[in-house]
């Protein structure tokens, strides 16, 4: 196990609970809507969502598969499933599980879409975990992928000082030295989204959020 492994199961299993409310606050919805409309799920698909965290984009991902379709989610972190777990039970679903795995090598078969959020920046090489989630999807099925970064628009700035800072704080392993964690960020947000244009045909490439959240998606080829 790496150590930004480490790092970051020991990050996000002691900060789980606070997780989960900064990633349901509101005005976040319209972003995770987003993301289950871009995979153009149909009711009864499985789509599997890698690095899900708490769950977040569980509801939108089942409303889009409907009761009969089933949604996986796949994370590393004990503690964040754990939050997932209670998001399962409380709703009552029958058809949305969680796998504990790594997700540069998900323990699934073969499914309609994937979705990731807010995980490429975190991974050391995200075109080979981006491919690795093609190879699971079926001809015709989508991929998507969502992540934070520094806002393209003039007006956002001042805010991408902010920005840039939070990345720091936020990172997991403490990030403090003299190099960019925001930058760092966006290079591997950079290097997935061309992994996934590159096996992909019928590309979206949006920005949202003031600019600062970045989307990319694509259809497997028939």
């Amino acid at each position: 196990m790496s150590e930004q492994v480490r790092a970051t199961q020991l990050f996000y299993n002691r900060w789980a609970g606070i997780y989960d409310r900064v990633a349901t606050a509101p005005g976040l919805d319209s972003w995770r809507t987003r993301t289950a409309e871009s995979l153009s799920l149909s009711r009864g698909d499985t789509v599997v969502e890698m690095g899900c965290g708490t769950g977040a984009n569980f509801p939108h991902l089942r409303e889009a598969v409907g009761p009969e379709g089933t949604v996986v989610g796949v994370d590393l972190v004990d503690g964040m499933l754990v939050e997932a777990r209670r998001r399962i039970d409380r709703q009552g679903w029958s058809n949305v599980h969680v796998l504990r795995g790594d997700a540069t090598r998900p323990p699934v078969g073969t499914v309609d879409a994937v979705a990731a959020t807010f995980l490429v920046g975190m991974i050391e090489d995200p075109p080979s975990a981006v491919r690795t989630w093609i190879d699971c999807i079926e001809q015709g099925g989508r991929i998507t992928i969502m992540n934070a970064g520094r806002s393209d628009r003039l007006l956002a700035t001042p805010l991408n000082v902010a920005f840039r800072g939070f990345v720091r704080l936020a990172a997991p392993g403490g990030k403090t030295g003299r190099g960019s964690p925001a930058r760092e960020l966006e290079a591997r947000w950079e290097t997935a989204k061309e992994a996934v244009f590159e096996a992909t045909v019928d590309h979206i490439d949006e920005r949202m959020g003031a600019g600062f959240v970045v989307l990319a998606s694509g259809r497997v080829p028939d």
